[in-house]
């Protein structure tokens, strides 16, 4: 049986080169990297220049990337970091974030005294910067959290216009940038963001690999207390084969970027136009969505919504209905719950997330195996 894997939002396939770069490490540099001897100083090394890269590549400064287990752990630290060592008397999200900042700020509300204000969602599933504009005009301490490209529609913000709001506000922005870094150039430097978070399975990197990136003037009280690894910031012996891996990813994804940006975003294109021919009243998700993500409504009857994803997988098709951390739910998503009536949401729909991997062959055989159901 052919097996497509068209669910790159919930995970990515390593390329080749990552795999190789992860074995040499694990090989040649296997030295913990706080030690003084030659191994040490080899896997030290390796780890360096790692940052190097990272931050190159994004714009930043070495010393402002802080390597973390994942982008969940890193907005955890952000958020309530931010309020005991910020002063942040505010948080202002939306409903449409990956639960590691819903629930996050859930928990916070009732540890400290916050208050959280969430962004009223438009029918599209797209936030308005007035919104955003009338809540930072009074003098409240800020952190300003969300999302660069939203993990189930693909809806994305303007985060430089964002970005400037908060600063002639004096609030704190934080970026969830999970489904964006390697597929979006970013200049940290240029852009006004406190912090920024990313994951490397997402790049076609290893999972369980992460970073923090937080500017020089926004510090921070350490995430985890022991050992000076990560500059105190994050105690524990760093997993230099993973963030070795993690800055191949990145290096070869921003080498590519511009011709796998158009590969795949013809590819969207393409996949769209063969849903319309399919299904005429099927309904295409978001206003500016990104260029791997697609989220349709399909007009099927709702009693196909429960067995929908097995139905696909059975024919070897991997997809989802959003958040891979929600996956086995038939119950609609927040997401889409923020901004689709109940009728919208009693119908099924998936999301399909392509990478350079995938082929319009396997667009062809989804289209035919969705018929048949």
């Amino acid at each position: 049986m052919e097996k497509i894997y068209l669910d790159n939002a919930a995970t990515t396939p390593l390329r080749k080169e990552v795999i190789a770069e992860i074995t040499s490490v694990l090989s040649e540099h296997f030295g913990n990297p706080s030690s003084s001897h030659s191994f040490g100083r080899s896997a030290k090394n390796s780890m360096e220049s790692s940052r190097k890269k990272i931050a190159k590549l994004l714009g930043a400064s070495a010393s402002e990337i802080i390597f973390t287990s994942s982008a969940t752990e890193g907005i955890n630290w952000i958020l309530r970091n931010a309020i005991k060592d910020l002063g942040v008397k505010r948080i202002i999200t939306s409903p449409l974030e990956h639960h590691a900042t819903l629930h996050t700020v859930e928990v916070l509300v009732k540890e400290y005294d916050v208050t959280i204000e969430y962004l009223p969602v438009q029918k599209e599933g797209s936030l308005l910067f007035s919104d955003l504009e009338s809540l930072l005009k009074d003098e409240i301490v800020t952190l300003v959290a969300l999302m660069h490209v939203n993990n189930e529609t693909g809806e994305m913000i303007d985060i430089e216009r964002m970005g400037q709001l908060c600063k002639e506000n004096k609030a704190y922005f934080l970026c969830d940038a999970v489904q964006s870094i390697g597929k979006y150039p970013f200049d940290l430097n240029a852009l006004n963001l406190d912090f920024l978070v990313g994951t490397a399975h997402k790049f076609h990197g290893p999972k369980g690999i992460g970073f923090t990136y937080m500017k020089k003037n926004a510090i921070l009280q350490p995430m985890i207390y022991g050992g000076e690894q990560e500059k105190g910031f994050r105690a524990g012996t760093e997993a230099v084969h993973q963030i070795a891996g993690m800055a191949k990813a990145l290096e070869i994804s921003y080498a590519k970027l511009e011709e796998e940006k158009e590969y795949v975003s013809d590819l969207k294109e393409y996949c769209e136009v063969q849903l319309k021919e399919a299904f005429p009243e099927c309904a295409i998700i978001g206003k500016h969505t990104f260029y791997n993500i697609i989220n349709v409504v399909l007009p099927f009857d709702k009693s196909k919504t429960a067995m929908l994803l097995f139905s696909l997988d059975m024919k070897g098709i991997a997809v989802s209905r959003g958040s891979a951390c929600q996956s086995g739910s038939s119950k609609p998503s927040h997401v889409l719950a923020a901004f689709l009536s109940p009728e919208e949401q009693q119908k099924p729909n998936i999301r399909i997330s392509m990478s350079h991997f995938n082929t319009k062959e396997e667009i062809d055989y989804l289209i035919s195996v969705l018929k048949t159901i």
